[in-house]
């Protein structure tokens, strides 16, 4: 049993190893301000355990099912030790911070692009590049859950209430390491955390579509994997699969990737497939933010659509699609741009650049000719809050496939 002590400034109990870490942050009125409202918040859940029979701090398991009724989403199951001390020990995650917003500089910018294009964003989305001393080289997978939970919290109710114990904000990269260790530790994606050896929390690893998923998942979001590859990569790769008991699952090839670290290269089958291959993806992802309730803005050619952005793994890298753009050729075939915030570019240089209207285009457009790779995979976050038996078939992870 880990020793713990009362924080001298809000006296939570903290374990020792955190317990400087935890005070120095006290030095910043913002931290000290979100940790007050932790201590509120987990004094406010000890106090409603009392009308559900056993003391909640008794016996978290037992007691935690009975206030469910008391919480919007089924996360109230979790709340366990470890849970609690999470939700009072995680920090916030930094990013510059745009005056305005990048996605509504964004839309004026579209707005006055191509007469014959349109497009489709995402709402709110916050850009949270890599940082040079943080996480250059290993971090894009982190930043973009970062991105896409940006989004949630902002525009979805029942994630905000749900994600990362109601706190509101986005958590740092550490502390999302903690969170997803936490998710593998309650079952989801048992097999692709022992690619991790099952801890991940102050190591480099590359992680992918598979670890977003199973990170909101615990939280019961219903976060989805889809594969696109080429018919080859099928073939090479059909016989990949892992087993829980005796069930079988199918693994997303993007695995491959983060447990061997790159495709095999005597492989022949692992070829670069065609632009026409490539448009399954272009029409999902465009199908994809069309099909919900839209409103349109300015003068029509941007739609604003409820969904949530896709993460967006390939070999190597991963960035966050916030949007699509259609635009209609004199022969009458529709090209598609996917509207990209890459972590490897820096916020400063996207918000100078929508500002000016001058070469957003090459940070953000990426046309179907730079799709170049075998294999693609997203994820995404349908709406609503899983509980009771779907919660728990959350925690198998498979994909849907798109063959090119």
């Amino acid at each position: 049993m880990e020793s713990s002590s009362a924080c001298p400034i809000c006296n939570l109990i903290i374990p020792v190893f955190e317990l400087e870490r935890h005070a120095n942050n006290h030095f910043s009125d913002e931290d000290y301000a979100a940790d007050f409202e932790f201590a509120q918040q987990i004094a406010q859940i000890a106090e409603d355990s009392s009308d559900c029979g056993p003391s909640f701090w008794d016996n978290p398991q037992s007691s935690s099912s009975q206030c469910n009724a008391k919480t919007t989403s089924c996360v109230g199951r979790n709340y366990d030790e470890n849970y609690v001390s999470l939700v009072q020990l995680q920090r916030k995650g930094t990013f510059y911070k745009v005056e305005g917003n990048l996605m509504t500089l964004l839309r004026n910018c579209l707005e006055l692009d191509s007469k014959n294009s349109v497009s489709i964003l995402s709402g709110h989305v916050d850009h949270f590049q890599s940082i040079e001393s943080e996480d250059v080289g290993w971090g894009c997978g982190w930043r973009n859950i970062q991105m896409l939970s940006s989004h949630l919290l902002s525009q979805r109710h029942e994630a905000r209430e749900a994600l990362y114990g109601g706190s509101g904000f986005v958590p740092d990269i550490a502390s999302l390491q903690r969170w997803l260790e936490l998710a593998w530790e309650k079952g989801f994606d048992t097999p692709g955390s022992h690619d991790f050896d099952r801890r991940i929390y102050g190591k480099k690893n590359w992680i992918g579509t598979t670890e977003c998923a199973a990170l909101l998942r615990y939280f019961g979001l219903r976060a989805k994997v889809v594969d696109f590859c080429s018919k080859d990569f099928e073939l090479a790769s059909s016989s990949f699969k892992v087993g829980k008991g005796d069930t079988k699952v199918d693994k997303g090839p993007m695995d491959i990737f983060l447990s061997k670290g790159k495709i095999p290269s005597e492989n022949k089958s692992f070829k670069t497939s065609s632009e026409k291959g490539h448009h399954v993806l272009t029409e999902w992802v465009w199908n994809y933010f069309s099909d919900n309730n839209v409103n349109r803005s300015g003068n029509h050619r941007v739609i604003l659509s409820e969904k949530a952005p896709l993460y967006f793994q390939h070999d190597g890298h991963s960035r966050t699609i916030v949007g699509i753009q259609a635009t209609r050729e004199s022969n009458g075939q529709q090209l598609y741009n996917l509207l990209i915030f890459d972590p490897a570019i820096k916020t400063k240089s996207l918000e100078e650049s929508l500002r000016k209207n001058i070469g957003w285009q090459k940070l953000i457009k990426r046309g179907i000719h730079t799709l170049k790779k075998p294999l693609y995979q997203l994820c995404y976050v349908d709406p609503g809050i899983a509980c009771g038996k779907e919660l728990e078939n959350l925690k198998t992870i498979d994909s849907i496939r798109h063959e090119f």
